[in-house]
């Protein structure tokens, strides 16, 4: 199932793919959490949308800015 969800988002034609040159290390409670804050910086993404919540941390920061929206707030703004 994994493998499908993966073809699926990177056979997108509007998939960004993004090396961060940066390192921010924004999240200390869960660092691995990290590598998707430095892409959607890197990608200049408005927010990261997940139900983990080491993200809310980000709502905190002001620069670099992306925002953190828990899943279902995300489907409701659809």
């Amino acid at each position: 199932m994994a493998d499908i969800v993966i073809n699926a988002l990177i056979n997108r034609p509007n998939l960004i793919k993004v090396e961060p040159k940066w390192r921010w290390n924004l999240i200390e409670a869960d660092v691995d959490d990290n590598k998707f804050v430095d892409c959607a910086i890197a990608g200049q993404a408005e927010y990261i949308v997940s139900n983990d919540n080491h993200f809310k941390i980000l709502n905190q920061i002001d620069f670099p800015l992306v925002l953190y929206r828990r899943l279902e707030d995300f489907v409701k703004d659809l």
